[in-house]
Formats: C-alpha cells, sequence, structure tokens
C-alpha cells in the first residue's frame, strides 16, 4: 500500500502526522498515504478505558410510485443532484447492463481503490412540512425513529401531492461523494482519486437509483444488489424552525455479508472507512470486523464514523471492539466523543478528543460552530471555525470528514493545516440548502487547497 514518512521531528510533535513503518509490498499506487496502520491490533477496550501507547507503526419530477415500483400513490418528488435535475421516474433503457458490467469489472480494476466505504445505501425523501402536519400523524418532532414498511407507506401517503426531494443519502456517502469531488477535480493537478462504496441495495428500483446517482457523483457502488430485497429510505421532515425530523426504514441496507467479492475490495483498498450505523445490527458487525482485519492485514488505513449518540449507547461494546482493535481515524461531533469516554455533557470537545487519542491514533472531533479538534498522541489540535453565514447545517460532519480525507491522500503531514482544509469545506456546506459538495464548489476548493499546499509540510515517499 501507499506508504510515506515524516522527518523525525514530525515524528516527535503532535502537530505533525507521527513516521510511518516500512511499507508491505505490493509498492504503492500513484495516490500516496501520508501514514501507516498501526501493525498491531491493540487489546479491546470493551468498557474499559485503560490507556494505551499509540502506534503510527483511513431535473424534472419523478414520481414515488415509479421508485417504488408502482406500490405508491403518486407524490410529487423532485430528485436533484446539485443543480441539475432529472427525470428519476424510471432507469434508462440498458441501465442494467450497465451495472452489470460494472460489478463484474470491479474485480478486475482498478489495480487498487484509494477509499473504500462500507455503510448504509438509504434514499433521501427531504420535504418541508409543518407543525399540524406531524401532529396530525402523531410524529414526534425533532425525533430519528426506525420504521416498518406499513409506517413508511402512511407517511408517503400523507405526502401525497407535496413536492420534495430524492437523493442517494447515507451520512458515508455525503462524505465520498465529496472526497470524490474533490478527488476528481481538473484544476488541481493531481490524479484523479478512486473512491468505492459496499452495501446492500434491493433489486428494486429504488436500488437502481441509488448507484446510478453515485456514479454520477463518480462513486462507484460495487456491491450486488440483494435478490428480491428492498432499498432503505429516510424521510427527512423539515419545520420551518429548521427541525428535521427523520423516519428511516431499513429494508436490505444494514445487511452487510462479507463474501468473497467484498473480500477482493479490501484487498485492494488503501484505506476503508465503516459508517457507525451498520453497527446496529448484530450480523452486520461480523462482516465489519472481518473486513478490518483483512484490511489491517493488507496494511490499509482503517477510519470509522461514530454517525449518532444513540447508535454508539446501543452498540458501545461493539464500537469500542472496532475502534480499540483497528481504527486508525476516528470521525466524531462533540456529543458522540463525549459519548464514547462515558464524559457528562459538561465535558468539554477537547477532553473528549485528548481522551480518545490515548486509544485512537487520530482522532477528529467537530463542534459545530466552536470550531474542531484533532486529536494525537493525548494531545488537541484546535481548528478555528471559518467564516461563515450558515444556512444548512446538515452533513457538514460529513463534509468535515472528506476534508481530512483529502487532505491525508494528497500527502499532507502538517494536522492544523489539514483541519483548516477540512474546515473550508464543511463550511462550503453549510452555506448551502443540502447536504452534498457541488461539484463547481469541488473544484474551487481543491484548485485553492492546490494552490496553498505548498506552504503545508508534505510527508516524503519511502
Amino acid at each position: 500500500m501507499a506508504l510515506a514518512s515524516a522527518t523525525a521531528a514530525s515524528a516527535s510533535s503532535p502537530t505533525r502526522l507521527p513516521r510511518r513503518l516500512t511499507p508491505p509490498a505490493p509498492p504503492p499506487p500513484a495516490s500516496l498515504l501520508p501514514f501507516a496502520a498501526r501493525p498491531g491490533a491493540r487489546r479491546p477496550h470493551g468498557c474499559s478505558y485503560t490507556r494505551v501507547a499509540v502506534r503510527w507503526e483511513s431535473r424534472a419530477r419523478g414520481r414515488a410510485r415509479a421508485l417504488f415500483g408502482g406500490g405508491l400513490s403518486d407524490a410529487g418528488a423532485s430528485e436533484s443532484d446539485d443543480d441539475e435535475e432529472e427525470d428519476g421516474s424510471r432507469l434508462p433503457r440498458g441501465e442494467e447492463d450497465e451495472y452489470a458490467v460494472e460489478l463484474s469489472a470491479a474485480a478486475a480494476g482498478p489495480e487498487r481503490w484509494d477509499v473504500l466505504g462500507l455503510g448504509q445505501a438509504m434514499v433521501d425523501f427531504s420535504g418541508m412540512v409543518d407543525d399540524e402536519f406531524l401532529d396530525r400523524l402523531g410524529i414526534e418532532k425533532g425525533t430519528r425513529k426506525v420504521v416498518n414498511h406499513e409506517e413508511r407507506g402512511r407517511v408517503l401517503r400523507a405526502m401525497d401531492g407535496c413536492s420534495y426531494k430524492a437523493a442517494a443519502g447515507g451520512s458515508l456517502s455525503n462524505s465520498l461523494v465529496a472526497l470524490a469531488r474533490l478527488g476528481s477535480s481538473p484544476s488541481a493537478g493531481y490524479p484523479e482519486l478512486k473512491i468505492a462504496m459496499a452495501g446492500s441495495v434491493g433489486s428494486d428500483p429504488l436500488g437502481s437509483f441509488y448507484r446510478a446517482k453515485l456514479r454520477r457523483a463518480n462513486v462507484h457502488f460495487l456491491s450486488k444488489p440483494v435478490e428480491d430485497g428492498t432499498t432503505g429510505t429516510v424521510i427527512v421532515l423539515t419545520t420551518p424552525d429548521a427541525q428535521r425530523t427523520m423516519h428511516a426504514y431499513q429494508g436490505t441496507s444494514s445487511t452487510l455479508s462479507y463474501d468473497a467479492d467484498l473480500a477482493n475490495l479490501v484487498s485492494k483498498s488503501n484505506l476503508l472507512i465503516v459508517e457507525g450505523y451498520l453497527f446496529e445490527l448484530p450480523h452486520t458487525i461480523e462482516a465489519i470486523k472481518k473486513a478490518c482485519e483483512d484490511a489491517h492485514k493488507n496494511g490499509a488505513l482503517i477510519a470509522v464514523t461514530a454517525s449518532d449518540v444513540s447508535c454508539i449507547k446501543r452498540c458501545y461494546n461493539d464500537f469500542w471492539d472496532i475502534v480499540g482493535n483497528y481504527a486508525d481515524i476516528l470521525f466524531a461531533n462533540a456529543n458522540e466523543a463525549r459519548a464514547f469516554c462515558e464524559l457528562p455533557s459538561t465535558e468539554s470537545p477537547m477532553s473528549a478528543t485528548r481522551y480518545l487519542s490515548h486509544s485512537v491514533p487520530l482522532v477528529s472531533v467537530t463542534d459545530g460552530a466552536h470550531g474542531s479538534y484533532i486529536g494525537v498522541k493525548g494531545e488537541a489540535i484546535y481548528i478555528p471555525p471559518p467564516p461563515c453565514i450558515p444556512v444548512d447545517t446538515c452533513g457538514a460532519g460529513d463534509a468535515y470528514a472528506s476534508g481530512i480525507l483529502y487532505g491525508i491522500l494528497r500527502g499532507v503531514s502538517d494536522l492544523k493545516g489539514i483541519g483548516l482544509l477540512a474546515s473550508q469545506v464543511a463550511a462550503v456546506v453549510v452555506g448551502q440548502q443540502g447536504t452534498r459538495l457541488r461539484v463547481q464548489d469541488a473544484d474551487r476548493l481543491a484548485e485553492s487547497f492546490a494552490l496553498h499546499l505548498d506552504s503545508l509540510e508534505f510527508c516524503s515517499d519511502v
């Protein structure tokens, strides 16, 4: 895998990515990673927080009826990707054949994937509603609830005639799309990053919709559809006070089998990132563990996203089993970081960052408008927020994670510099409506980064 090492002075400083170990064969691809995954697993944490040695030795309106295979009444669904819109009511002719070609070619190329994400594949339906709508359906405002097929249908039928947006959603896909757009900018002058995702979609129209939208964003979704399976959805209801209420129907989206195809993808990836929402089903935990074990053996970096406080609390031991033994990078917001440490809300995000950085080599903790922190070896580096007029904070953490990964994949060793890059990406997303980094913004950011990266320290090739 691609490896690099910093100078001896950088290795001893918490503001630099520490020295990497001798890289394993095979030789690295063009896109170099600046630090190595740890060579040996640390003891599992379980519920214990013993200090461990950190070693650096991850356009038009469509119809819901068409997307759901004709099972629902008409409801206006405007689907958009960036500022472009297209008719999402049916797949173009021959689309299924294109998917078959892409899936069959996955084992052959590319030679390496820069990033492989394991996450929930969910189609988002987002619409504006008022409080009376929620009251009429008996929905508690501001909550996230897992619902069954019937409850999902009840809410969508109530939205009949309303305008809403459909998108290939999910926290991890937001990060991967942003990373792919940053990494494919022609103005940056770098080799294009190769980004892939594995998850679970059904053989229904929603699954085809999800795959097509990610492919348009230059993210290759390489998992085969589950025969007769259903694709997960999230209904996002936003009230005028900007509060979001979510109903998640998981379908087959939390089912992840570690088969030969996925094992092959993991073996060809330089960085594996696992979405925390996958931890919610026990049989998926086993697939996550096998993927992390193989990634670790192959020398790949492993990153984990916290995803949600309630998810951490429900799956606490499972999270720590993976994070404590395999994770090289942990992404969390302030509340999620405190939940990992079982710290009260009165504790500062900096304290949580420092605490976690004794157990995870690189910790990234966001704290909204207050800025963010990067933790290494028991130290926390504060990253001030850039000027920003917030429009929609949903997806800010996903964008920040993409910036961290982009800096790492481009070889930056200065931690403060990486954090500032990530903050800029997040600020752009916060200043717009929607969770996805737009193509034109990604191009502008990548060009700006390329101009300023010369002033940041880079890791030299081994």
